[in-house]
């Protein structure tokens, strides 16, 4: 049974994917509910009839009460068949409405559609461009990828369990009160006039006091996560107290905007009080003066009685409803600011597959400077000739790891282009570019799975031959055999930590190498390739860094000269231009900055800045 309801939805379902997602909360909402409207208009359905039993049931207590006014024996002979089917009735049929109901509810929508939700918004986040991720803390877009879709799931719940029901309880109320005698309405109708008020004056205030206490506690964990993922910095320099005063003024900030939050129901809780006060004594007074001058019968008052009673109960509920209704809806609105922000880099609406021939790459007049004018790359023409092994030095900030990631196509170039092989990599898919070129970059971080998963991450259909076989070329094959996790896993099961902390720098850029070796892509970028291993291992694979270049289009930044010494050709960048080119003898020759470069090594690094 569990089973059925659990299936009607399928939350990994295909969908069309939007560049630029709903902005306005209703409409978010309305586009990730549209699998589940058929479910809504259900559940609703059942709501109401939930409630018209809750109200009819009242509506009978007061018709029994009337009946026990004659002989027992005559009430049971006229009545008798009417009070059998009224008990099965609720023996039976109002249970199987309310189970309806509650797995509607409870196992068709809810379960199903907070996973939905969280499926999408990090489907939708994992196709933003690396510049987006570096313009936020990664805790805090976590944070609103996973707090979102319970708030979501909040919401769907109040709308149907509190809001549809006491709707529909509130109308059945006044019919019934309207049958009972008209009269009666009057003080029910006063009530809810100061309810809608109290009603409004509560949920006007909190949604937004629940986005500002949301957006502080994102901003607690983006804080907390930012210390914890930067632990050996924190360690390193003793900065725990700085840390702790860092994350201090953000778990204040959440502290203070909680308070103001929690004061909105605290002055609801004590208005809801007096009104509920003013309820009982309304409805039951006028309906026992009403009987005392015999206008109304017995049953009329106790159905009143219930009925307000039944009212009052339900009047904090209902408002704890209503703003946990609007609270989360605060809580959605905080997270949208992460999740339905538009797509900052696309493929064309014609993107097709790059279709490598050559590898020859080509920039014309590129220019970028992260929106801030300077930095970067400034108007430079470049042509790298297929298979050509190319260079690239220069002090910090000279725009050799922009090159690389406008390559990449991490960031779209602001003015110019770049080619493979004639196709402006803007034109083609991002999948096929970036599969089409092997990386091994000075940051060898690692995701916290196994060595085998790493590895396999440059090929995942490889074989475990050709891992083994590229871990043994990379110079890893050995130290990963005597890996062991805590966890009792070894080897390539071993897993290697957050960002791969298990392993030393020269071990993660070894495995890094491995994966680079593995995935074989016709273009080959090195940034500092060998820069975290030791002189011998780094002899030991020199070998095998040439031998991943043969038939590649290469291109390698360096500080460490020796490293490149040998290519075809070397650039010079400075102040985002292309400062010198030339093989390293011609350089030397020049007496340019990179003869100052080479003359200047300690140990064989660059010491760019000293280089003027």
């Amino acid at each position: 049974m569990f089973r059925f309801f659990e299936n009607l939805v399928d939350p990994y379902c295909d969908y069309p994917e939007k560049d630029v997602p709903p902005t306005r909360l209703g409409p978010f909402l309305a586009e990730y509910s549209k699998p589940f409207r058929r479910l809504f208009v259900i559940t609703a359905i059942l709501s109401v009839i939930v409630a018209s039993i809750e109200i009819g049931l009242i509506y009978y207590m007061g018709r029994v009460v009337d009946l026990m006014n004659g002989p027992p024996a005559q009430v049971w002979e006229q009545h008798g068949t009417e009070l059998i089917l009224v008990a099965l009735f609720i023996l039976f049929l109002r249970p199987l409405f309310q189970v309806l109901d509650v797995l509607f509810l409870n196992n068709a929508i809810l379960p199903n559609f907070g996973t939905l939700i969280r499926w999408r918004a990090h489907k939708h986040v994992l196709r933003q461009s690396v510049g987006w991720f570096e313009n936020d803390f990664a805790g805090r877009i976590t944070n609103r990828v996973m707090q979102t879709p319970p708030a979501a799931g909040e919401v769907i719940f109040q709308v149907f369990d509190a809001i549809s029901f006491s709707l529909a309880y509130f109308v059945g109320a006044a019919i019934l009160l309207t049958t009972s005698d008209p009269r009666l309405l009057l003080p029910l109708l006063i009530w809810f006039g100061f309810y809608a008020g109290l009603v409004y004056w509560t949920i006007t205030r909190v949604g937004p006091a629940s986005e500002a206490a949301s957006n502080a506690r994102s901003n607690v964990t983006g804080r907390v996560v930012d210390s914890y993922t930067n632990i050996h910095s924190v360690k390193m320099f003793a900065h725990d107290r700085q840390e702790l005063d860092y994350a201090r003024e953000a778990i204040e900030e959440s502290r203070r905007t909680f308070q103001t939050e929690m004061r909105i129901f605290t002055i609801m809780d004590m208005s809801l009080v007096t009104l509920n006060g003013f309820l009982i004594v309304g409805v039951v007074g006028w309906a026992m003066f009403l009987w005392m001058n015999g206008l109304a019968s017995a049953g009329v008052v106790a159905a009143a009685a219930a009925l307000t009673l039944r009212l009052s109960a339900m009047t904090g509920w209902i408002m704890w409803a209503l703003t946990t209704f609007f609270r989360q809806l605060g809580v959605v609105a905080e997270g949208m600011q992460t999740i339905a922000q538009p797509i900052d880099l696309v493929d064309a609406a014609d993107a097709q597959p790059l279709a490598l021939t050559d590898g020859r790459i080509e920039l014309r007049e590129v220019s970028h400077h992260y929106g801030r004018g300077s930095g970067g790359l400034d108007r430079i023409s470049l042509v790298i000739r297929p298979g050509e092994k190319i260079g690239l030095v220069g002090r910090s900030g000279a725009g050799k790891s922009t090159l690389v990631k406008l390559l990449l196509r991490f960031y779209d170039v602001e003015n110019g282009a770049i080619l493979i092989d004639g196709q402006d990599i803007r034109s083609v898919t991002q999948d096929s570019l970036r599969r089409a070129i092997g990386m091994v970059q000075q940051d060898s971080s690692l995701l916290h799975r196994s060595v085998r998963d790493n590895i396999l991450y440059g090929r995942p259909d490889a074989t475990e031959d050709e891992m083994i076989r590229a871990s043994i070329q990379a110079q890893a094959h050995d130290f990963i055999l005597a890996l062991e996790d805590p966890q009792g896993r070894r080897g390539y099961d071993a897993h290697v930590g957050e960002r791969g902390v298990k392993l030393s720098g020269g071990q993660r850029q070894r495995v890094t190498l491995a994966r680079a070796i593995l995935k074989d892509a016709p273009i080959l970028l090195l940034d500092e390739a060998t820069s975290a291993l030791d002189s011998e291992v780094e002899a030991a694979i020199q070998d095998t860094l040439y031998g991943m270049m043969e038939g590649k289009t290469v291109i390698a930044i360096a500080h460490r000269l020796s490293t490149i010494a040998h290519m075809d050709r070397i650039l010079v960048l400075d102040d985002g231009h292309v400062a010198e080119a030339g093989t390293h003898d011609e350089l030397l020759a020049g007496n340019g900055l990179y003869a100052g470069f080479w003359a200047r090594q300690s140990g064989g690094f660059l010491n760019a800045d000293a280089a003027e």
